[in-house]
């Protein structure tokens, strides 16, 4: 697989000069199959997913979106998706079930639609199919996708599994173990759904808006410690840590010294910049 890091950030864009290095684009993760082929599954789509229109050299996107959960950062890039706003895009868009009743197309319509936005999901151009999903396994864009749900403040949140049967990548943003307790380090539970997807993953790819020292203060927002990702990775036994969804007042400067902090860890650690591509 190669996995393109087309959005990183967390909660709110962030621009200027102080984070041109990591970059200020939200939540998007971009999967093609192998070397040269075309994205067919993006994760997420905040406002880092107008990359993936790069990613296509003009050909429009044909393929799977899936959101973990429906926070501003995580779709607020959807109608700003030019391979996908076109006549010839096909577009599967999937989305935690709400348990309310409330279809997929709805739910983002409640943020997507006259007067917070000129115009709803189904709008968009091109042929789009939008669903609702539960925690399980089913295929989507050639991948194999398990689905457990996380917690998280505000809202349904889903992690996901994605294999093409050779490999791997775990992709669980955003998250909040200290929601089901302290756990034995104080950053938060090493529950079963987070320890099941991450298991023998050669990437995972785990929301680390906070340093240890700001679970006690900031953990209540909804957030993972990059320092719990480490050890959920240690304890899950995957092969690399991708640190991701970063805080959006963490300049470039605060990331490389997050980096500097995980330079001995027996699991190797990236923190995750705008515009990598990982091969997996």
């Amino acid at each position: 697989m190669r996995v393109h890091l087309c959005g990183v950030r967390g909660s709110i864009p962030a621009p200027g000069a102080e984070f041109v290095r990591y970059g200020g684009n939200t939540s998007c993760v971009a999967v093609a199959h192998d070397y040269g082929a075309p994205p067919t599954l993006i994760l997420d789509a905040g406002t880092g997913i107008r990359r993936v229109t790069a990613l296509l050299a003009g050909q429009p996107f044909t393929g799977t979106i899936l959101l973990t959960h429906l926070h501003w950062d995580h779709v607020q890039g959807l109608p700003f998706f030019r391979a996908g706003d076109r006549d010839d895009a096909v577009v599967r868009l999937l989305l935690p079930d709400q348990q309310d009743g409330t279809s997929a197309e709805e739910v983002l319509g409640r943020a997507m639609s006259p007067p917070h936005f000129p115009i709803g999901p189904g709008q968009l151009r091109g042929r789009w199919e939008f669903d609702t999903l539960d925690p399980g396994q089913f295929e989507c864009g050639g991948f194999k996708v398990e689905a457990r749900e996380i917690p998280h403040k505000g809202g349904r949140t889903l992690g996901y599994r994605v294999s093409d049967g050779r490999s791997v990548v775990a992709y669980v943003t955003d998250h909040c173990p200290t929601a089901l307790g302290p756990g034995p380090d104080g950053w938060g539970e090493y529950h079963a759904a987070a320890v099941e997807l991450a298991a023998g993953a050669d990437v995972l790819i785990h929301d680390a808006q906070l340093l240890a020292e700001e679970v006690p203060a900031q953990a209540a927002f909804g957030h993972a410690a990059a320092d719990y990702v480490v050890a959920l990775a240690e304890r899950a036994g995957a092969r690399h840590v991708v640190l991701f969804h970063h805080q959006p007042d963490r300049t470039d400067d605060g990331l490389d010294q997050l980096a500097q902090r995980f330079v001995t860890s027996p699991v190797p650690v990236t923190v995750a910049a705008e515009g990598t591509m990982l091969e997996v």
